[in-house]
């Protein structure tokens, strides 16, 4: 099978993502994690520890000094402790502009000079989108790269976004299904040693886990809800 590349993070979405198509691919997978001066790279860690659950190929690419500062790269901002549906309609206090769009390039210029690749993917899914909190993750962005790279790479690499019209609590259903390691993943925009559980991500991550019904195995620094099942099992 041909191989993919994959934008890797360390996230929930991201690791969803890396499942499906070592599952479509056989396993020919090439993932990429991108160090963009975020406060929160122990992200980066827990990549590695994903790829070594899969036996991917990691690369880390630093590109610091090309993505340019906003709420996850600028230490002189507050991460707001509040959800996305609290926070005023359009752009989010931890958008970083164009980043997805810088990274997705690098991808495609990867892919594109690896004679077996025929595809790169992205984690976004739909809440990403919603009131244009991160206008490069919604569907009119992701269509528009999507096209942009195709003809950019003479109609060699395709960029997939499987997750783009899922709700959250759709991701973590996939995910334990895929027998993805949940566990592995880092949400928190905060780089602590345990996730905060106030960020914007943590919350939807918690509320995602409790929505699917499905046993969260983060350990917060400020934990909710009631824990459900086990770990994969939806009750």
């Amino acid at each position: 099978m041909p191989k993919a590349y994959v934008l890797l993070s360390g996230g929930l979405d991201s690791t969803v993502v890396l499942a499906m198509a070592n599952e479509t691919h056989e396993g020919r997978v090439c993932a990429v994690s991108v160090n963009y001066g975020q406060r929160h790279t122990v992200e980066l860690d827990r990549a590695q520890e994903i790829c070594r659950y899969y036996s991917n190929q990691h690369i880390i690419r630093d590109l610091s000094s090309v993505i340019q500062k906003g709420g996850l790269t600028d230490d002189s901002l507050k991460i707001p402790e509040q959800s996305y549906e609290e926070l005023p309609e359009g752009v989010s206090p931890t958008y970083v502009p164009f980043r997805n769009g810088t990274m997705l390039s690098l991808l495609a210029g990867m892919a594109s000079c690896d004679d077996e690749a025929e595809a790169i993917y992205c984690g976004v899914h739909s809440e990403d989108g919603d009131n244009w909190a991160y206008p490069d993750c919604t569907p009119e962005f992701i269509g528009g790269m999507a096209n942009a790279i195709y003809v950019g790479t003479y109609h060699k690499i395709r960029l997939l976004a499987p997750l783009q019209y899922m709700r959250k609590w759709e991701v973590v259903a996939a995910g334990a299904r895929l027998r993805a390691p949940l566990e592995l993943t880092w949400s928190c925009y905060e780089g602590r040693e345990k996730q905060c559980g106030v960020c914007p991500t943590c919350r939807a991550r918690k509320d995602a886990f409790t929505t699917a019904q499905i046993w969260d195995p983060t350990v917060y620094e400020v934990p909710h809800g009631k824990q459900v099942g086990r770990l994969g099992d939806k009750t």
